[in-house]
């Protein structure tokens, strides 16, 4: 980990300096910056790995840094530091491209195992794409999006469903990340989109009802898994 380098933008003259040297502690390389512009310029001189960012802050607050940040790079991942609990704060953060969102105070061992899951998530390789998917019974065709029966009958999915149900194909067996669906297919990561996206689940669970092996679990506060059970 001591090559992973995080840009620390906090101006609490007392909390950013602890925080700072935790992070070191742990073997992380942190530069630390008192507010938005002083980070705007630390993240144009050096190259980040992660960007954890006060919501609060002189010159120019956490938001507008991290729309700054995402512009210059989508990819970049972002965590917030905020003392405030409103749910509009929360949304615009998210839909800002918020990776994590944390409220004051908070425990930093919880904080060391988000960053450590946020850049493992980065280091993933994508999977694999094809053009047919065997799910049980079913066959999906990705170009087409057309799913075929074992009767032989078609199913053509919207976009989004034949998008989600790629995707829930690529991981197979595993957790598919919830975040990483709704960023990848609906470009938005808040509220409004994951209660969509939990409707979209219920209508792939419909179209895949004929073989009961095929099962679609929803994992609280991760994801889904598809699996496909032994005869």
């Amino acid at each position: 980990m001591s090559n992973t380098k995080i840009l620390l933008v906090e101006d609490d003259a007392g909390f950013g300096p602890l925080l700072r040297d935790f992070l070191i502690m742990h073997e992380y390389n942190v530069t630390l910056c008192r507010n938005g512009q002083e980070g705007w310029n630390a993240f144009q001189q050096e190259s980040f790995d992660l960007c954890i960012l006060d919501v609060m802050m002189p010159v120019k607050d956490g938001f507008t840094l991290a729309e700054e940040i995402k512009q210059a790079n989508a990819a970049m991942p972002v965590i917030f530091l905020t003392a405030k609990t409103l749910k509009e704060d929360l949304v615009k953060g998210y839909r800002i491209g918020a990776d994590d969102y944390i409220t004051k105070p908070f425990d930093s061992e919880i904080l060391l195992l988000k960053i450590q899951a946020i850049l493992k998530r980065g280091t993933e390789a994508a999977p694999e794409k094809k053009l047919n998917y065997n799910i049980g019974s079913y066959v999906y065709r990705s170009d087409l999006r057309e799913l075929t029966a074992a009767n032989g009958s078609v199913q053509t999915l919207s976009p989004k469903e034949g998008d989600l149900l790629e995707m829930l194909c690529q991981y197979e067996g595993r957790v598919m990340p919830r975040s990483k669906a709704l960023k990848e297919i609906w470009k938005n990561d808040d509220y409004f989109t994951g209660r969509s996206m939990d409707v979209y689940i219920t209508k792939l669970r419909k179209y895949l009802a004929d073989d009961s092996r095929i099962e679609i679990r929803n994992i609280h506060s991760e994801g889904f898994i598809m699996q496909v059970k032994e005869a």
